[in-house]
């Protein structure tokens, strides 16, 4: 994959996980603050707890650290999955940001 087709892909999850929140915040009462600056988005919750989803530009992955740990994606072509192979990128957003929301989500 080219430096610039990790862009593309990777500023399309990061859109995608805002836009999600926004929604989860329309139709939940998770409040979920998310902030983006560049290449990173932090998510705050209730509990003052964070998930932070950055991009790793020379290693074309993105990494997400959550209160159950960090965790490396990258994009195989159709998602992005866990470089250790245990996952896909939203299903483990979805599982971490629950569980810190006290609430099922739905990202």
């Amino acid at each position: 994959m080219t430096d610039s087709e990790y862009l593309d892909h990777a500023e399309a999850l990061l859109r995608r996980v805002e836009l999600a929140c926004d929604r989860l915040n329309d139709v939940t009462d998770a409040d979920i603050d998310n902030q983006r600056v560049g290449g990173m988005i932090t998510l705050v919750f209730a509990d003052r707890s964070q998930i932070v989803i950055n991009l790793q530009k020379p290693l074309h992955e993105v990494w997400m650290a959550a209160k159950a740990g960090g965790f490396h994606y990258r994009f195989d072509g159709t998602a992005w999955v866990d470089t250790k192979g245990q996952g896909e990128f939203f299903a483990d957003l979805d599982r971490h940001a629950s569980a810190q929301a006290g609430q099922t989500l739905g990202f």
